[in-house]
């Protein structure tokens, strides 16, 4: 089957690292092994291309310009039109489409032609825009994300609490997929109870992940066992105040940062680690699906993370992870020194969560359940 796959979003470098960038090669790598013939549409085509998504064809659209706000709105609703003109010459047998603010023409071509679309949806983008950044052309960003879901044959939410904001923007049919992962990648499961033991954290060092809570709690944590570390990986915005943090805790010369990784390398990184944490924060309204957790998970390592918004309905407490109240780093503490002192509870909850993930959240399930169910919507349309 041939698939356009539009990833508009000027923020999303296709062949990236970071957390988007992944989740678009995981769902494309999930398509090519079903067989299917795929044309990425994106105007961030550059970075490196994983060696087996080579068979992918690419199609750049127009890039938003740097700058003002509006002038870069401007341009990302023009596009629609070339989307709409590359669309038509396309031949393509089923849209998917990565939900991006200015966007629509992917979905209503494939309504007007008679083909089945996908709109995955991974943010309240309006609220995002409107609360991080700098939503411009308000009217015509919110007529754009009415129009992108009213038009698809079914929506994907990676979240209850984003289908609920789907819902209310006018999509017909909404599922909720969360994030998931490719067993290929993760063959080799942590050793645990490595030598000496390590704490990690995996993410892009954003606000709301909660990293002061983190370097509150290895600290307690160090001062009773002075040879444990802690091993970041990733790399992004609080970087510094995190640095600085753990510098006046004088606990700097335990931590390690890997900076950021590609997709490739990080499985063996967290085969460093004895325990992947989590430790969000619960000041905002909690609506992601952590792609970490499912990492960690499938890496065989026993998860904790905090007890916000949805993530007990992904960590099953005391069965495939351990959950913490949030801003609390006694209570996170306490909870990695239990680990500490316990090998066989962390290798107990590691193996749970990886047979877990293994069996119900794979990338490759995940398409072929959004791909049926988008082509029995058609047939009942």
């Amino acid at each position: 089957m041939r698939i356009a796959y539009v990833c508009a979003d000027p923020g999303v470098p296709i062949w990236g690292s970071k957390g988007a960038s992944v989740h678009v090669q995981e769902m494309l790598r999930a398509l090519v092994r079903a067989g299917h013939d795929l044309t990425v549409l994106t105007p961030r085509p550059e970075g490196t291309r994983p060696a087996d998504l080579s068979a992918v064809k690419v199609r750049q659209l127009p890039p938003a310009p740097k700058g003002k706000p509006a002038a870069r709105a401007r341009k990302l609703l023009a596009a629609n039109k070339e989307l709409w003109a590359i669309l038509d010459q396309s031949g393509s047998d089923l849209v998917y489409e990565r939900h991006a603010l200015y966007t629509f023409a992917a979905t209503e071509w494939a309504a007007s032609a008679g083909v089945p679309s996908v709109l995955e949806v991974n943010a309240p983008l309006l609220r995002e825009q409107t609360e991080h950044r700098t939503l411009a052309l308000a009217d015509e960003a919110t007529a754009g994300v009415y129009r992108a879901m009213q038009a698809a044959t079914l929506t994907t939410a990676v979240t209850k609490p984003v289908a609920d904001h789907a819902h209310e923007m006018g999509a017909r049919d909404v599922i909720v997929v969360p994030n998931a992962i490719d067993p290929d990648r993760f063959q080799a499961a942590a050793p645990l109870a490595s030598q000496p033991y390590t704490v990690g954290f995996l993410g892009s060092l954003k606000r709301w992940h909660g990293l002061p809570t983190l370097a509150d709690a290895f600290s307690q944590l160090y001062h009773e066992r002075p040879e444990t570390r802690l091993l970041i990986i990733g790399d992004g915005p609080e970087r510094a105040t995190i640095e600085n943090a753990l510098n006046r805790l004088n606990i700097g010369n335990a931590v390690e940062f890997t900076g950021l990784l590609p997709a490739s390398d990080v499985p063996a990184a967290l085969v460093r680690l004895d325990v992947g944490t989590a430790p969000y924060s619960a000041q905002q309204d909690f609506y992601f699906s952590p792609l970490k957790i499912y990492e960690y998970m499938a890496a065989g390592l026993p998860v904790v993370t905090s007890d916000t918004g949805h993530l007990r309905e992904i960590v099953n407490d005391r069965v495939t992870g351990l959950i913490v109240p949030p801003d609390d780093p006694n209570a996170l503490s306490t909870t990695l020194m239990r680990l500490a002192d316990d090998p066989s509870l962390g290798r107990r909850l590691g193996e749970a969560g990886r047979a877990h993930v293994f069996s119900e959240h794979t990338w490759s399930g995940t398409a072929a359940k959004v791909l049926a169910r988008a082509f029995a919507n058609r047939r009942a349309a």
